[in-house]
């Protein structure tokens, strides 16, 4: 089995409000088939994210830069994850979307360049808790959908930081406060019970 590298785990935990609630792990392990149909619409989502700020932010090298290359990673991840469903013979069903996602964009201020910062905030967010997630599930799955779990954990952790990165070069100030209060927000979010299981989901009520 492979095993989760805790350095590069230990600034991701610091970043993020909260650890995932053990319930949520329970749950994960006993709807394998709806956690992998979930995370491969995660990657799916990751990768149309970066596609739609290179089309919206035209003017920002770096950004179209890095954007660039996450698109293509989170699209190899997607075809990874569907190539796990196919080894499981389970198929790829059509799944809700969780409100995650959708409650954090809820906070994203609509002025420029605030509205920039905060997208890539939230993105990081969503990287950040991604790769906490794997690093949680990964030593309780079998040997297969662990090593591609652990595998996931070291550009997952790159690409919350070319975030948080790319949000701090746009912003005059220091985002740091912003920062907390996506972290409160988030956290909430997590631990706050759900009516269903989904990969960025709070415990089921």
């Amino acid at each position: 089995m492979a095993e989760v590298n805790e350095q590069l785990l230990a600034p991701i935990k610091a970043f993020l409000g909260c650890e995932t609630p053990d319930a949520w792990v329970q749950t994960a392990l006993d709807n394998v088939h709806v956690l992998l149909i979930d995370h491969a619409n995660c990657e799916k989502k990751a990768a149309a994210t970066a596609v739609g700020l290179i089309f919206r932010y035209t003017d920002r090298d770096d950004l179209l830069l890095k954007m660039s290359k996450l698109a293509r990673e989170e699209l190899r991840h997607f075809e990874q994850v569907l190539q796990q469903l196919k080894r499981r013979k389970l198929s790829f069903d059509t799944l809700s979307a969780s409100r995650y996602a959708g409650e954090l964009a809820k906070h994203i201020r609509a002025q420029e360049p605030y509205k920039l910062i905060d997208k890539l905030i939230v993105g990081a967010y969503i990287e950040a808790r991604s790769c906490e997630r794997f690093a949680k599930l990964a030593p309780f799955l079998d040997a297969d959908l662990n090593k591609f779990y652990v595998s996931l954990l070291k550009s997952e952790a790159r690409h919350y930081q070319d975030y948080l990165a790319l949000a701090q070069s746009y912003s005059n100030e220091d985002i740091s406060s912003r920062i907390n209060e996506f972290q409160t927000i988030e956290a909430e979010l997590v631990e706050r019970p759900d009516n269903e299981f989904r990969f960025h989901s709070g415990p089921l009520q």
